[in-house]
């Protein structure tokens, strides 16, 4: 009797510890899919991020070429001191003689008619004032 009491209570013992077995194996398995959960959005964020960077380095390739490409054409603008100076003076030169007015030919005036006194001569070296609007430019209204 006391013996089969003794494996009864021991057969009781092992049922126990086999349950607890059971429920910790059953906790491990649930940590283990929370890790793989975890471990899936790390390697998607990781491929997402691998994507950005490929992306932004197409695109701070593009923007330099563009900015190669612009300073080209930049580039094209810059003059030395030398053609600088030499531009400068032809652009004054072309000033003065399209500002010069060009003779209009008037109709007979009245004899009585003063003469309109002559315009002072600009100084040498200087860009010559700008002509006096004519009488067909009066017509015009401002905007």
């Amino acid at each position: 009797g006391q013996t089969m009491n003794e494996i009864v209570a021991s057969v009781q013992r092992v049922t126990d510890i086999i349950g607890e077995i059971s429920a910790a194996a059953a906790e491990q398995s649930a940590g283990i899919g929370q890790v793989n959960v975890a471990v899936t959005q790390l390697d998607e964020m990781t491929q997402q991020n691998a994507a950005l960077v490929e992306e932004s380095a197409a695109a701070a390739e593009s923007l330099k070429q563009q900015a190669q490409r612009l300073a080209e054409l930049v580039g094209t603008f810059r003059l030395d001191q030398h053609d600088a100076g030499r531009l400068a003076q032809q652009a004054i030169e072309r000033a003065r003689t399209q500002a010069a007015p060009a003779p209009v030919p008037q109709a007979a005036a009245p004899a009585a008619a003063p003469a309109a006194p002559a315009a002072a001569k600009p100084e040498p070296g200087r860009a010559a004032a700008p002509a006096a609007a004519s009488t067909a430019d009066d017509d015009w209204t401002t905007f």
